[in-house]
């Protein structure tokens, strides 16, 4: 049994977005309900990502939307904020796949590229006609970026690459992979600095394979990536990035739409528990609805949704503002994916054991969410750089 999602909006915030914002919202949400939801179920049992949307995307801009030039939509980063609530109220696995393409991808070839760079890949990624991935992750090094062991050494008038990178989103079928590697410091060749390469993945040398036996983002292809001796031209380096900086940048602007992404999982599992506690019938003939533990846990959603909103909308307008800082963007990301995974943990609860089969939509945001509290930063890692920044003391 599947409900018709119905509007989250306690506090009435959709009097606080502009008529170009709403309108982008309502492009995207018509896009999940009639392309993604009656196909996800099937795609995350089948452990399958559903490629045939690709191309639509591309036509209604979701790539890179947030950008300017070079085929990009130019949205705002509040419209680009709320496409990722809508493509992660369908499914975190197809938002983590444009969260990729555009802030991942695309964001650095667009800030640290050549001209040339950019007029080559950014049109082609905008369109879908390419695909991409970030390789930073290693098997050894997730949450200390800083120990990666792949390296890239200069040759003449090209780059030789080694190493390894893993849980990369779209590797195995991506076109160019946004390698990030330490190489020798022109200023001093005893140290090593990270920098960020464009690697077409058909090169000689380069491989990926599929990670399999996930539980979570099953709608997602997740890859490991092998470079051996891979030589790619010196006009492959991403020529303005210097230092952990500057991929830190490029999750920046993931984890910014990962707090809206999140908003939308959310919605979608308390809209769904409220729709069934309505409807679902227990002691006396009344409507699980009209108890009082079942109303606690749906107040809780919606304030917590509801606060989430409010954070996610004032970072997204600081952020339009330019003055957004990383630490307002950790704080919005940590909220809101703990807020969502605990929201659809209350959600399965309400269903009962209906909550744990693909007749609704609960268990497999659950299980998608406990990803999404992981990746771009965990939950524990961004406490620490809140900590930090409150106190001006690294704890690690």
């Amino acid at each position: 049994m599947s409900f018709k999602f119905q509007n989250v909006d306690f506090l009435h915030l959709d009097s606080s977005f502009s008529e170009d914002e709403l309108l982008v919202r309502r492009t995207a949400r018509d896009f999940v309900d009639d392309n993604l939801l009656p196909i996800i179920e099937d795609c995350f049992r089948e452990g399958r990502f559903p490629r045939e949307l690709v191309p639509l995307m591309g036509e209604l801009g979701f790539y890179g939307a947030n950008l300017q030039g070079y085929g990009c939509a130019g949205m705002s980063n509040v419209e680009y904020g709320l496409v990722m609530q809508e493509l992660e109220r369908g499914d975190s696995g197809l938002r983590s796949f444009v969260s990729v393409q555009s802030a991942l991808v695309m964001y650095p070839i667009y800030t640290f590229g050549s001209e040339d760079q950019k007029s080559t890949w950014l049109p082609v990624l905008a369109s879908g006609e390419k695909l991409g991935c970030f390789g930073l992750t290693e098997p050894g090094f997730g949450s200390n970026p800083g120990g990666m062991t792949t390296t890239a050494r200069r040759s003449g008038d090209e780059y030789i690459l080694n190493g390894e990178k893993m849980w990369i989103t779209t590797g195995t079928i991506a076109d160019v992979a946004i390698v990030w590697a330490k190489v020798a410091d022109e200023s001093d060749p005893s140290k090593s600095i990270v920098r960020g390469f464009l690697v077409e993945t058909d090169r000689a040398g380069f491989s990926a394979h599929e990670v399999h036996g996930k539980w979570s983002l099953r709608a997602s292809v997740t890859s490991g990536l092998a470079l051996q001796d891979v030589y790619i031209p010196v006009s492959n380096l991403l020529p303005g990035t210097s230092g952990l900086k500057s991929p830190l940048m490029c999750l920046n602007q993931a984890r910014y739409g990962i707090s809206w992404g999140a908003i939308g999982a959310a919605m979608s599992c308390y809209d769904t528990a409220l729709q069934y506690a309505k409807l679902r019938k227990q002691f006396h003939d009344q409507p699980i609805a009209s108890h009082q533990l079942i109303q606690e846990k749906l107040v809780w959603m919606v304030s917590e949704i509801s606060k989430a909103q409010l954070l996610s909308l004032h970072v997204g307008r600081l952020k339009d503002a330019g003055t957004a800082g990383h630490e307002h963007i950790s704080l919005a990301k940590r909220n809101n994916v703990w807020m969502a995974l605990e929201t659809a943990r209350m959600a399965r609860d309400i269903l009962g054991a209906n909550g744990i089969t693909d007749d609704y939509p609960v268990m497999r945001h659950m299980m998608n969410l406990e990803s999404v509290k992981t990746y771009e930063g965990t939950h524990d890692i961004h406490a620490l750089i809140l900590g930090q920044h409150i106190t001006g003391i690294a704890a690690y």
